[in-house]
């Protein structure tokens, strides 16, 4: 994001405070905490600002606190603040298979959903079953998907020309939330059928948000979703873990694709 750091990659993090600065309240010194940076998150040391710091859970290791804070923070944000997820919702998930989508997958299930994941790679069918999801189906299957719904809420984590058909899918008054644009950001579509079907097409991201935007969104995960990280009730799946110094392998693994779960680099 502008105005971030740019020399020292890396977006979410969980460390230990080594110091806090005359006017933080609520941390101190040794204190775990998680959180999404604009950048310099794979360095040593970082400042970070305390609005933005959330505590982790006893129990949780920093392998899981450090693959939790982007995913969770921006499934959360859009499934209950974009859109209006609970008890009955049915509930479209595309791109299931990653980070956000598992994460989503997990949200939308502790709040009642009725939830059908989308995924390319029929190996972790299975997984996303475990994780929660009570249909798992490939995109390509369109008929298939179609057939599961009519859906509430349809979060679009891969967009391109299926989003024509998940927008059919919708239920009236259906939210169709975007906030992954890989398999395309440019598409037409029949805005007759958002009339017909009093529909709404939002989006989210969290890069071009205010500090204080932010901050929100921290506070509403720290009360709202950390605590069933703590009690187990939702996982950070991680697919591999290297050290700092193995830092050009790790980004080799997370460049092949089709993995289930964060790419974690340890310091120290």
């Amino acid at each position: 994001p502008v105005g971030s750091r740019q020399d020292v990659p890396g977006l979410e993090l969980a460390g230990e405070v080594v110091e806090v600065g005359s006017d933080v309240s609520g941390f101190q010194v040794r204190d775990r905490v998680m959180a999404v940076v604009g950048g310099g998150a794979q360095g040593e040391l970082i400042a970070i600002d305390v609005r933005h710091a959330i505590k982790i859970s006893e129990g949780v290791s920093f392998t899981e606190a450090g693959g939790f804070p982007e995913v969770f923070s921006t499934a959360y944000d859009a499934l209950f603040k974009r859109a209006r997820v609970g008890l009955g919702t049915r509930c479209l998930i595309t791109g299931a298979s990653g980070g956000v989508g598992t994460a989503a997958i997990q949200l939308a299930k502790n709040a009642g959903a009725y939830v059908v994941a989308t995924t390319r790679h029929e190996v972790h069918f299975g997984d996303l079953l475990a994780f929660g999801a009570d249909e798992v189906v490939e995109p390509a299957a369109t008929e298939e998907v179609e057939a599961l719904g009519p859906f509430d809420v349809v979060l679009e984590l891969v967009s391109g020309n299926l989003v024509r058909n998940h927008i059919d899918s919708l239920a009236q008054g259906g939210t169709l939330v975007v906030i992954g644009v890989g398999g395309g950001s440019k598409i037409e579509i029949d805005l007759l059928t958002i009339m017909n079907k009093r529909a709404f097409i939002t989006g989210s991201t969290l890069r071009s948000r205010t500090g204080e935007e932010k901050m929100a969104v921290a506070q509403s995960v720290a009360k709202n979703v950390v605590p069933l990280l703590g009690r187990g009730g939702i996982k950070v799946p991680v697919a591999n873990v290297f050290p700092i110094e193995h830092a050009a392998l790790a980004y080799e693994e997370f460049a092949k694709g089709g993995k289930l779960g964060k790419i974690i680099l340890t310091i120290g």
